[in-house]
């Protein structure tokens, strides 16, 4: 069999085998619903409540987009200034990591209070959560451009912006796109948090409202829901990069 397809269906298959010992274990050991709903019970709950989940994942999706777009937006432009000049990054880069160690869910009520509840903070939540990979993998690679690189590009003419923009950031691409399928994980799990605490509507929301009604089923199905938007996002820029960076995965692309 063909090693691309092997690695293609690899997931899928690992997927398979979870869910059958999953199943298998509740039937087999009779674990309660409420403590442990097996794969069945959940796929029961999703279905029945199939249109109330699909109006929350709605929601939780084009807010975290939201706060994702404007995360790529902040990322990318302090990235670009941070990995550009040293001063710049010895004097920003120990900063934004001080702030990216403060736990993100202690600012949701804080946000609370200044743009009520609703899509405001959990937009923003999803920014805050997310922006620190973009702005860390841009950095890095502008500031990690090799000095013997950057003599010749000056000797032949070229100025530091020409050695920015024409050099720097194609070779930051790579990064770029790597902060991308990390950092979309994280916008959902910044929405998600906030419409926990801070909202009326979301799969954030309907983690509670199951879990208060002792609905263990359906409180899965909508973490499984989350995951997959993750998973699909994630899937949709790895495309994009392989598509746009192919220069990058020689050497992947010929093992």
């Amino acid at each position: 069999m063909n090693k691309k397809y092997v690695e293609a269906w690899s997931p899928w298959l690992l997927l398979v085998v979870v869910i059958m010992l999953w199943q298998f274990i509740c039937s087999a050991f009779n674990v309660s619903e409420f403590i442990f709903p097996s794969p069945m019970r959940i796929w029961e709950q999703f279905w029945e409540f199939k249109t109330i989940i699909a109006g929350h994942a709605w929601r939780t999706f084009w807010v975290t987009m939201a706060g994702f777009g404007l995360a790529i937006v902040v990322g990318v432009l302090l990235g670009f200034v941070i990995g550009s000049s040293r001063l710049a990054y010895a004097a920003v880069y120990p900063l934004m990591t001080a702030f990216n160690a403060l736990p993100k869910a202690a600012f949701v009520p804080i946000l609370v209070v200044w743009f009520g509840i609703g899509v405001g903070p959990a937009i923003l939540t999803a920014f805050l959560i997310s922006f620190f990979p973009i702005m860390v993998n841009i950095a890095t690679g502008l500031a990690t451009l090799e000095p013997e690189l950057e003599d010749v590009l000056r000797v032949l003419g070229a100025k530091r912006w020409d050695v920015l923009m024409k050099v720097g950031l194609p070779r930051s691409m790579p990064y770029f796109y790597g902060s991308l399928k990390v950092a979309i994980t994280l916008a959902f799990v910044g929405t998600t948090v906030s419409e926990m605490t801070a909202a009326n509507e979301g799969i954030g929301y309907l983690l509670i409202s199951a879990g208060s009604a002792m609905q263990m089923g359906l409180a899965f199905a909508g973490l499984l829901v989350v995951g997959a938007m993750a998973m699909v996002m994630y899937e949709l820029f790895s495309f994009i990069e392989k598509h746009t960076t192919g220069w990058a995965h020689r050497g992947s692309q010929n093992a």
